[in-house]
């Protein structure tokens, strides 16, 4: 009879990156709503980079996209890996409006 290998490593793996729903290992995940309109709102503000109005609006609509994408993953993600993505881009994000307020 053939014994399958449950040693500590793969325990981590599998406690860390197991979807807690459907059973697979879930890394990424296609892009929702909230990363779509982060990667657009990026976009336009890089291409809006003239106007440092519209610039600056668009930024901060990206930076709320990106937040709500970041407490989707922290409240919502199906395992511990993307709820420590969430975290730590909430923690980056905290970081850089910092950081951008200081300079």
């Amino acid at each position: 009879m053939l014994q399958q290998r449950t040693g500590p490593v793969r325990r981590a793996v599998d406690w860390m990156f197991r979807d807690r729903t459907t059973g697979t290992i879930t890394i990424a995940q296609w892009p929702n709503l909230p990363l779509w309109l982060f990667g657009g709102l990026s976009v336009g503000a890089w291409l809006g980079r003239d106007s440092e109005a519209l610039a600056s609006r668009l930024s901060f609509a990206a930076d709320v996209a990106l937040t709500w994408w970041a407490l989707d993953e922290l409240v919502r993600g199906v395992n511990p890996w993307r709820r420590l993505l969430g975290a730590a881009t909430l923690t980056g994000l905290v970081i850089l409006i910092t950081l951008r307020r200081a300079a």
